[in-house]
């Protein structure tokens, strides 16, 4: 075996059809085309989504908006969630260890009355308050 004797497997490839060859071919005279017709001539190309002149499903549809790229924080009220308050210094990691987070959440926003009271707490960017 070398590569100088390499084949395909029987059957695996076949000839390309040559069409407008004469009527012995079987697609001799229209070439496989048909009769007349916008799809007989020559460049015919049909426009993606084409249905035929019917209004095209696209454009059928209403439009709606769009997904931001933008992440959202996770929020957390720290009136309801009394332990985070209790935490002597406030990250990500301290907040997944007593309130069960998902594995994607990155950023975590706390909310409620004491949240402002917790922001000296806070050592990670990626924990605010909404400090007004």
């Amino acid at each position: 075996m070398g590569l100088h004797n390499l084949q395909p497997a029987p059957g695996s490839t076949r000839n390309r059809k040559r069409v407008g060859r004469g009527q012995g071919s079987g697609t001799g005279k229209t070439a496989g085309r048909g009769q007349k017709g916008q799809k007989a001539r020559s460049g015919y190309k049909r426009k993606r989504g084409f249905e035929g002149g019917q209004m095209p499903l696209y454009k059928r549809l209403p439009k709606i908006g769009f997904t931001s790229t933008v992440e959202k924080p996770y929020v957390i009220n720290v009136e309801k969630i009394k332990a985070i308050a209790e935490l002597s210094e406030i990250t990500l990691e301290t907040i997944k260890s007593v309130h069960k987070l998902q594995k994607n959440v990155t950023k975590v926003k706390l909310i409620g009355a004491s949240a402002k009271d917790l922001a000296a707490k806070i050592k990670d960017d990626a924990v605010t308050t909404s400090g007004k």
